[in-house]
């Protein structure tokens, strides 16, 4: 097996920061930033990216990514100045391949004379080559040991927090950190017609406590069970909550399920599990879905006016996060280590602790490149308990700044 440290590319050590912050560039005005996947992948770089701009200032970064990452950015304020999206490429961004596309976004690429680009993109195995192809003065990003070296690399080890990844190859780039997480706004004019369109003052008082819970996740594995989050919507909307399940057009009908499973009563006038005994003609409680309706700057706008968000592993847990909305996250252990919030004062994890899976018996802590995934999509974290989970929701809405005048 090679063995290999990071790649200095020559440059001194001026600081440190996350890890090691080098000299930086010289004459840098043009920035390229790769990074594809979700809405989660995007939050995780932006702190780099803020970091760059500092260390930067004047200079310009694009940052090459999905459609997805792009349209949020479009209905948000935040420290991109420009997105373009990336071409289908193996490893890049999945999907139906074309040539001759490929080649006329390198083209283009080369034509703007980036003097930096930077890869947060993975480990470099098919990111790397595709990152050299920009022809950058400046090259610099993650590295496995398979994967071509660029001018100054950072070993790519996979359980690493993503935000502080990303902020470790910044400093590389001569960027220190100025933030540990990711800040975003919503645009004024989408909170406040959102706030008109669902005949709510969002935020603006305990009579208006909103909880808001995404139950979706990419990958199955990371789903908590839909009536668990149905127990939460329940028990919300019997202290008063407004409760809206949110989602892609993709989720809609799990989300309708979760709704549901929320308001849903027998014929005896009793609830499913987990949740109080209800009157026998007793009002719907106030639990809706939302999945497939709203624009991702609509999302945004919801989850800055939110009291808590529930949530996977998903990008709007981590859009919350970015927008200040409290949240408590279900998460599988292993992705808390490269994912999970790093406060508790506005954030609270509750962890699935599964090792193998529960069909075939494979470790599933070798993830990522190391091992390839078996086919089984068992829930890691349906052990997690929905009553720890309104706890954490009932502690943190007690001491929500949405609630106390942020």
């Amino acid at each position: 097996m090679e063995l290999f440290n990071a790649d200095f590319g020559g440059a001194r050590i001026t600081g440190h920061g996350i890890g090691p912050v080098l000299e930086a560039f010289g004459g840098v005005s043009r920035i390229a930033v790769l990074r594809g996947g979700g809405l989660g992948d995007l939050m995780y770089v932006l702190p780099a990216v803020a970091a760059l701009k500092a260390a930067y200032p004047g200079a310009t970064v694009t940052l090459l990514c999905t459609p997805v990452q792009a349209e949020l950015l479009s209905q948000t304020v935040g420290p991109v100045d420009e997105t373009v999206i990336l071409p289908f490429a193996e490893g890049v961004r999945p999907g139906p391949e074309d040539r001759g596309e490929a080649e006329r976004f390198f083209a283009e690429m080369r034509t703007r004379n980036f003097d930096l680009a930077v890869q947060l993109h993975g480990g470099g195995r098919y990111s790397n080559p595709f990152l050299l192809r920009l022809g950058a003065r400046h090259t610099v990003g993650t590295r496995t040991p398979d994967a071509a070296p660029l001018e100054r690399t950072v070993p790519y080890v996979y359980y690493q927090h993503e935000p502080l990844r990303a902020l470790e190859v910044a400093g590389f780039a001569g960027a220190p950190p100025r933030e540990l997480e990711a800040r975003l706004e919503p645009l004024p004019e989408l909170r406040q017609q959102l706030a008109q369109d669902l005949a709510l003052d969002i935020g603006a008082s305990r009579n208006h406590r909103v909880l808001v819970i995404h139950p979706g996740a990419t990958d199955p594995r990371r789903r908590w069970p839909g009536e668990r989050f149905g127990a939460v919507a329940r028990r919300a909307a019997a202290d008063g909550f407004r409760v809206y399940v949110v989602g892609d057009s993709s989720e809609k009908e799990l989300a309708e399920a979760v709704v549901e499973l929320a308001v849903g009563h027998s014929a005896d006038g009793t609830q499913s599990a987990d949740g109080p005994p209800a009157e026998p003609n007793a009002a719907r409680p106030t639990v809706e879905s939302l999945a497939g309706k709203l624009s991702l700057g609509e999302l945004a706008a919801l989850l800055a006016g939110s009291s808590v968000v529930v949530a996977n592993d998903s990008g709007p847990r981590h859009l919350a996060q970015a927008l200040g909305t409290p949240t408590v996250g279900v998460y599988w252990a292993g992705n808390a280590l490269n994912a999970a919030p790093l406060g508790r004062s506005l954030h609270r994890i509750r962890l699935g602790w599964v090792t193998r899976c529960p069909v075939c018996g494979v470790d599933v802590t070798q993830v990522g490149w190391t091992a390839p995934r078996c086919p089984h999509d068992e829930s890691t974290v349906k052990a997690v308990e929905p009553s720890e989970v309104y706890e954490d929701v009932l502690q943190l809405t007690a001491t929500s700044p949405l609630l106390h005048g942020r």
